[in-house]
């Protein structure tokens, strides 16, 4: 353990329902100066089209994170002693303004990226996603490994609205944000509004990996390819928990029928350690359509899971 780095309150001598919840029990702060990684929480789903909800995600990943313990049990990778790693709260967001959120989670975004911090963040719907990249890709495209029910590349909703979040990765090829080319979709099914609408994700460029061939092909081989992809260049990494089967995480805005198991996508997500990380996302947890709470657990760990990738990537980086 690095004395030098935050350290998760100990469960053996605070119990896990005992303490004020943060992410994985690590302390609060409300400044990104002196960390290495960034958890962010956004309680905003003003981009969602049916069932809201995902606002509320951040406090139960919080509730649920305290589950987490300090070393991952396959890669061994102890993220508190390889990063300087901090809850840094709520980003500020206007539940009845949609372009004033966007506004605001960009500008809180950007001062963690000044600070030199990656950020991880929990929300909220995937809609977030779009203010995030606009604030730490401005200077550079990412690449992306997405992990969604969804292309989430339509464009225009409800007449001319072109902000839900069902377009936040078409807005954010357009912006420059996001290099398409560098970006594969895991785990895509389910009925869709009409037979053009997977056109921009594929004539972009996107690798897009329908559910049907993740079957077919399995963890092992989707590892590859999305490591071919991305390549070496900076990546973000969202995970959207609908790309699960709904009976591992009900509690979502979209469910799909028809998805990863947990176990599958714990597997594609490990196998991307060493890929040159620059941020995450864990989004649509929306805890009112699961009281068991499963669901936020599925995105405490699965932040975790994404914690460990960003934590070793630092550790790599600094030499």
């Amino acid at each position: 353990m690095r004395p030098d780095r935050n350290q998760p309150v100990d469960a053996s001598v605070v119990p896990r329902f005992g303490d004020i919840p943060t992410f994985m029990r690590l302390p609060h702060t409300r400044h990104a100066d002196g960390l290495d990684i960034a958890l962010v929480g956004v309680p905003w789903d003003g981009g969602t089209t049916n069932r809201a909800g995902a606002r509320h995600g951040p406090r139960e990943i919080r509730n649920q994170s305290s589950l987490m313990r300090k070393v991952h049990h396959v890669s061994r990778l102890a993220p508190y002693d390889l990063a300087q790693v901090a809850d840094l709260g709520d980003c500020p967001v206007n539940p009845i303004d949609l372009m004033d959120s966007l506004a605001r989670i960009e500008r809180f975004y950007r001062t963690i990226h000044q600070a030199g911090a990656l950020p991880l963040s929990a929300g909220g719907d995937h809609l977030i996603t779009l203010p995030i990249m606009r604030a730490i890709a401005s200077d550079r495209p990412v690449g992306m490994v997405h992990f969604d029910a969804h292309s989430d590349t339509n464009d225009r909703y409800f007449g001319d609205n072109p902000y839900t979040h069902g377009t936040p990765f078409r807005r954010a090829v357009e912006e420059g944000l996001l290099d398409p080319r560098r970006t594969v979709q895991i785990g895509i099914r389910g009925s869709i509004y009409g037979a053009g609408d997977m056109a921009f994700a594929e004539e972009s460029g996107m690798r897009v990996i329908y559910m049907e061939e993740f079957t077919a092909t399995g963890p092992e081989q989707v590892i590859r390819e999305a490591r071919r992809v991305v390549g070496d260049g900076p990546t973000y990494v969202s995970f959207d928990v609908d790309g699960l089967d709904p009976a591992f995480a009900p509690g979502t805005g979209t469910p799909e029928i028809g998805g990863m198991t947990t176990r599958e996508a714990q597997e594609v997500v490990r196998g991307l350690q060493g890929l040159d990380l620059v941020g995450g996302d864990v989004v649509e947890v929306a805890p009112p359509f699961d009281p068991s709470g499963n669901t936020a657990l599925v995105g405490a760990t699965f932040m975790f899971e994404i914690l460990c990738l960003i934590a070793d990537r630092v550790a790599r980086n600094r030499g």
